[in-house]
């Protein structure tokens, strides 16, 4: 297969080289097209370098000395040639062309060429992502098939904070698979994935919680949907903005989370538990605000455990993951859990090291089978969802391939 990587002028336009990178581990051919303001960036040698390929800088060839016919018409050649054009980082000048027909460089016009899927990844200055000319663009492209890989939010290059940061490589990745018609081991599961912390009342402007974000649990349900799984997303509260093409279910309280997942999980093939579900919940909680006063008692009472109740009524098909977060004894303490639990998969991480785990893009994790351990090093969640992703498919293919081969007797009846 083959992919054409168009890069835009902006800064993330370094993070073109390792997205060609990755894409060639998968196997697939990788053309790099830049415009002029890309070359302000990174230069085509890097690009040359990495792909093996001719890097396309001009609509005429005017990198040539003659400019002849075979370069002006190099577009038509390329736009039949590819599988997928992907475009990251896509500027909002690159978006408003390709929303409103323009071509006037090699990768517009490439784009008006192609019939192959196009996946776009946008990257820019939050005021620009949000501004109604960019999102009425982005609305036109989304209306004519092409795949938008939305940017992530955080620390901007131009120092402001908010959504325009590029997405994700591994996320582009996946969504390019996608395009291809690759990457798609979820086809047929029903993933139920729970995300965020549970609140527990104290009174009503007060609550018992935690510090999860809710990022792990979100991370894997997008995974799960780019990997072609119906998936449903049981979130507690969180900041997080549910991906597209799934159905989410937003709850408050351990009680509330245990009802919509018991409901669920029945009909999925897969359950992974991420949220930080509360342990402990006020014995009676009341009903006015508590004035302040001297030192004051809460009674507490534990919360219904729900992986275990999952793990109690699980099927012999279905696979069940849960989380574990540990301070110390993290591997010994997870795997007590996944005993008495009866759980498939455990993911443990330790969230006394700093920097990683709660509140965090990054973590570092274990997971743990009856087969064994994978140690997952540090990197993005969204990656450690690929990771946890994988671990079930394994999970999957070896009950398959342990299942008792049925009767020729019993087949002929």
């Amino acid at each position: 297969m083959k992919v054409v990587l168009g890069v835009s002028g902006g800064v993330a336009a370094y993070k073109a080289a390792e997205i060609c990178r990755l894409l060639q581990e998968k196997g697939i051919r990788v053309q790099v097209v830049m415009t002029r303001a890309a070359q302000e960036f990174v230069r085509p040698l890097t690009f040359a370098a990495l792909s093996g390929e001719k890097v396309i800088t001009d609509l005429f060839g005017a990198e040539a000395e003659q400019p002849n016919i075979d370069s002006a018409v190099e577009h038509i050649a390329v736009a039949q040639s590819i599988d997928a054009l992907l475009v990251a980082p896509a500027t909002a000048d690159v978006i408003a062309k390709f929303a409103n027909g323009l071509a006037d460089d090699f990768l517009s016009t490439l784009f008006l060429a192609t019939t192959a899927p196009v996946v776009v990844a946008p990257a820019m200055n939050v005021n620009m992502w949000e501004n109604p000319a960019t999102q009425a663009n982005l609305k036109k492209l989304i209306e004519r098939g092409v795949r938008i890989v939305a940017p992530d939010s955080g620390y901007l290059a131009c120092g402001m904070i908010g959504a325009g940061r590029l997405a994700a490589n591994e996320s582009i990745v996946v969504a390019t698979l996608e395009a291809l018609g690759a990457g798609q081991d979820f086809a047929g599961e029903t993933v139920l994935v729970t995300a965020g912390p549970t609140r527990e009342k104290i009174d009503p402007v007060r609550f018992l919680g935690n510090r999860s974000s809710g990022r792990m649990g979100y991370a894997l349900a997008e995974a799960a949907v780019r990997r072609g799984g119906r998936v449903i997303l049981v979130t507690g509260p969180t900041a997080l903005v549910p991906p597209a093409g799934l159905e989410v279910v937003k709850v408050e309280t351990a009680d509330e989370m245990r009802h919509a997942v018991l409901a669920r999980a029945k009909d999925a093939s897969v359950v992974i538990k991420a949220a930080a579900v509360a342990d402990f919940r006020l014995a009676q909680p009341v009903d006015e605000k508590i004035k302040r006063k001297g030192k004051m008692t809460l009674e507490l009472e534990p919360t219904a455990d729900i992986l275990a109740e999952l793990g109690a009524k699980k099927n012999g098909s279905q696979i069940l993951v849960g989380f574990a977060a540990e301070t110390n004894d993290a591997l010994e303490n997870a795997r007590k859990k996944m005993a008495a639990k009866r759980v498939d998969a455990m993911v443990v991480n330790d969230v006394s090291q700093p920097g990683i785990g709660f509140d965090s893009e990054r973590n570092a994790v274990n997971i743990l089978t009856r087969e064994g351990i994978t140690e997952i090093p540090e990197m993005s969640k969204w990656e450690i969802a690929h990771r946890v992703l994988d671990a079930v498919v394994a999970l999957r293919q070896q009950r398959a391939e342990t299942a008792p081969t049925p009767s020729p007797h019993r087949a002929r009846r």
